[in-house]
């Protein structure tokens, strides 16, 4: 079985692609800051220690992190004697393949395959993102009646499952979401028929909603750029549906109402 290091190992994709690599008996360096593996982006020192061995690696990087720390991560994958590559990027972000947030990975020399997706279901349930919109019953963004298609980070741990493991995905890049695009305002719906509880969306202006993200402990950059994304939205930028998913995995993408009947079940929501 092949030996392969997970970075981000305790993110919203990282945790359950461990989880299934480990079911199906691969070798897995679980890797984070706090971890058993210890990885840290800005902290070079632990990169070797958690390649070492690695035949495949789950790339994860940062929004932050410049083209020279990229570079130098490929370059030390590459000595360590990883031969394949699976990144996680940014839908639309890079469509002429040149964007520095994947350019390291694709002139690696290595195997590569580029996962694409866009919002995640869970972002609904993340502290960093609207977890306490929907807790206080009030979700507020700059994405007006805009629509997504949220994808569930289930799906992207399985696409990157296949990618890691299995042929025929070198050179590939997967735009990956789930099968239709709802608005905020019909996704926190949702969550409040199955949690009983009402949930609005209202809108806020784009700088309206960087100022709340740095009142909550985001840095400036960060919340200029999370605002940025969710205000595209409201101007239709990703109104549309990506087959990645059924392309990899011959089956159609998990719904919203699927993932938001889930999360109900396991209390993601209960106070």
């Amino acid at each position: 079985m092949t030996e392969i290091l997970v970075l981000g190992a305790t993110g919203k994709t990282g945790a359950p692609l461990v989880r299934r690599l480990r079911a199906l008996g691969h070798t897995v360096r679980a890797a984070s800051r706090t971890g058993g593996t210890r990885f840290d982006w800005f902290d070079p020192s632990t990169w070797d220690p958690a390649l070492s061995g690695a035949e495949a690696v789950y790339v994860v990087p940062t929004e932050t992190l410049g083209l020279p720390e990229r570079a130098a991560f490929v370059d030390r994958a590459k000595a360590a004697g990883v031969r394949r590559l699976v990144q996680l990027s940014v839908r639309g972000i890079d469509e002429d393949g040149t964007h520095p947030t994947e350019s390291a990975v694709r002139g690696s020399g290595l195997e590569w395959t580029i996962l694409r997706p866009c919002w995640f279901s869970q972002d609904f349930a993340a502290p960093d993102f609207f977890l306490a919109g929907v807790l206080a019953g009030e979700v507020r963004t700059p994405a007006g009646e805009g629509r997504e298609p949220f994808i569930d980070a289930e799906d992207i741990a399985e696409v990157a499952l296949t990618a890691l493991t299995g042929d025929g995905h070198h050179g590939r890049t997967y735009d990956l979401s789930g099968p239709r695009a709802l608005s905020f305002t019909q996704a926190v719906e949702l969550i409040g028929t199955a949690t009983g509880r009402p949930v609005t969306h209202h809108h806020r202006t784009e700088a309206e909603h960087a100022a709340d993200l740095i009142a909550a402990g985001h840095t400036q950059d960060d919340a200029v750029a999370v605002a940025g994304f969710l205000a595209q939205i409201g101007e239709g930028a990703d109104d549309y549906v990506s087959d990645g998913v059924e392309r990899v995995l011959g089956r159609a993408p998990r719904s919203f109402e699927e993932y938001v009947t889930r999360a109900a079940e396991n209390g993601t929501w209960a106070l």
